[in-house]
């Protein structure tokens, strides 16, 4: 019956991917024995710009990366994502996950952009890996802990949908990617945004570009723990080695209880399909997106005027 079962959903999930290579069977699908936990899984070099470390006690280290440098973010990264968080959730040797990136940045600059997007079958492929980005990272069924090392002004929502999430003191939180730059803010860091802060807070840090900084994120709730640089990593490490002392079936289910939530915000109601088809309507109906240069001599780009937060005011004694 278990085989059975597991059959039927890979070929579900086979289906779901057949047109991107990197949508496969996962590399670890069944349950393994405890001479299994020292093996290195495929999918630890099946990725160009995530970098895995597993420990003995099953926490899993999963680092963003650009040529195992800062992430300058571009297609590849918004590609990998999906597979990367599948195989990670059907390995069962994972028992805890750390989620982080490289140097002192979480993801703050593009590269360029090489896919097309001029019709809506290419701006579709995308959306949907979009959609199975936050589907698979909520459906792994250990719990994730957010190391935040630095500005997260690119997909900031990665970065903040941990169980639990800590940042360096060097770290600030933006959106940069979206109406700043003439895009619309569809892609599900509008709804992991108001969410955290609140419908009217969130909508201004979105609309103008607002930058938050680590002690700010802790006071309005969404980061827990502000450290120094150089203590993020071990204070990430020292909160996954107690949480992988636990029983597996108390993480996993732990998990399935926090995480129910963010699965409802991310498919209720515009979710995440719909605010990325606006962002690809309104992206076809202009012509030009900033990530590939289409932009360059665009007099409906040039007479943009972006808003800008206005810093916040001591109160009056």
């Amino acid at each position: 019956m278990f085989v059975a079962f597991v059959m039927d959903t890979l070929k579900v999930r086979a289906r779901e991917s057949k047109n991107l290579a990197f949508y496969s069977t996962p590399d670890v699908f069944l349950l393994s024995t405890e001479d299994d936990v020292t093996k290195r899984p495929a999918y630890f070099d099946k990725y160009k710009t995530i970098a895995f470390e597993r420990f003995d006690d099953g926490v899993l280290v999963v680092r963003l990366h650009s040529d195992n440098g800062p992430v300058m973010y571009s297609a590849d990264h918004h590609t990998e994502w999906a597979p990367a968080f599948t195989d990670i959730g059907m390995d069962r040797d994972n028992r805890v996950i750390v989620l982080t990136a490289t140097g002192d940045v979480f993801m703050n600059e593009h590269s360029s952009w090489d896919h097309p997007l001029g019709r809506p079958r290419e701006f579709d492929f995308s959306a949907w890996g979009e959609k199975l980005m936050f589907r698979r990272l909520l459906e792994i069924e250990m719990p994730v802990i957010c190391a935040v090392n630095g500005p997260a002004t690119i997909h900031a929502e990665l970065a903040v949908l941990g169980d639990i999430v800590i940042a360096s003191e060097k770290a600030h939180f933006a959106d940069e990617g979206h109406f700043a730059v003439g895009e619309v803010i569809g892609d599900g860091v509008q709804i992991v945004f108001q969410e955290l802060l609140g419908v009217t807070r969130g909508n201004y840090f979105l609309l103008t570009g607002q930058r938050i900084d680590a002690y700010e994120a802790q006071r309005l709730g969404f980061v827990n723990e502000v450290l120094p640089h150089d203590e993020l990593m071990p204070r990430a490490m020292e909160l996954a080695h107690q949480m992988a002392t636990y029983s597996e079936l108390t993480l996993r289910y732990t998990r399935l209880c926090l995480v129910d939530r963010w699965k409802h915000l991310i498919v209720d109601k515009i979710g995440v399909g719909y605010g990325m088809a606006f962002e690809g309507l309104a992206h076809i109906d202009r012509g030009w997106i900033k990530w590939n240069g289409s932009h360059i001599g665009n007099p409906d780009f040039d007479q943009l005027r972006p808003l800008t937060a206005r810093p916040q005011q001591p109160r009056p004694e």
